[in-house]
């Protein structure tokens, strides 16, 4: 099998390619395609919690410190006490994170109706099921786990 015609290699390079043209639009707002992808997943009004966001994005917590870190640093979200559990921590936006959090939007709308207006949508359809299946299977088929992970 050639490698182009590996499905984990045109998910990966379709994703690298998607990526790429995101972090040339987020540059020209000073943000990166993970720091809009992280203000996308606060709400506006109600914050999220800083331990969901990781899982959210597929994440480490340790990337999603330093990312938060530097969001909070340039004046993006900002930190409170959770008012249910003292323990935990929600991630707020400030003006300036809801403004580049409305820039993000509107960069994936952008490219969402370009890929609606070339695509059909029985194809487009059969491509978000197939992609929904494979998501499901990496994440929760013990079968593909143990087949992977044989020696």
């Amino acid at each position: 099998m050639k490698k182009e015609e590996s499905i984990d290699y045109i998910i990966k390079s379709s994703w690298h390619s998607l990526s790429r043209l995101y972090n040339q639009k987020a540059q020209t707002h000073g943000i990166s395609t993970t720091t809009a992808f992280i203000l996308l997943n606060i709400s506006s009004s109600e914050g999220i919690a800083a331990t969901k966001i990781a899982p959210l994005m597929g994440l480490e917590s340790r990337s999603l410190t330093r990312s938060l870190k530097s969001l909070e640093e340039k004046g993006y979200i900002y930190r409170e006490k959770d008012n249910y559990d003292k323990r935990s921590v929600r991630i707020f936006l400030t003006e300036k994170g809801k403004e580049k959090k409305g820039k993000a939007i509107e960069t994936v709308k952008a490219f969402n109706q370009f890929v609606r207006d070339r695509v059909p949508e029985d194809k487009l359809n059969t491509f978000i099921q197939v992609s929904r299946l494979i998501m499901d299977w990496t994440e929760n088929n013990e079968e593909l786990k143990q087949l992977i992970n044989k020696d």
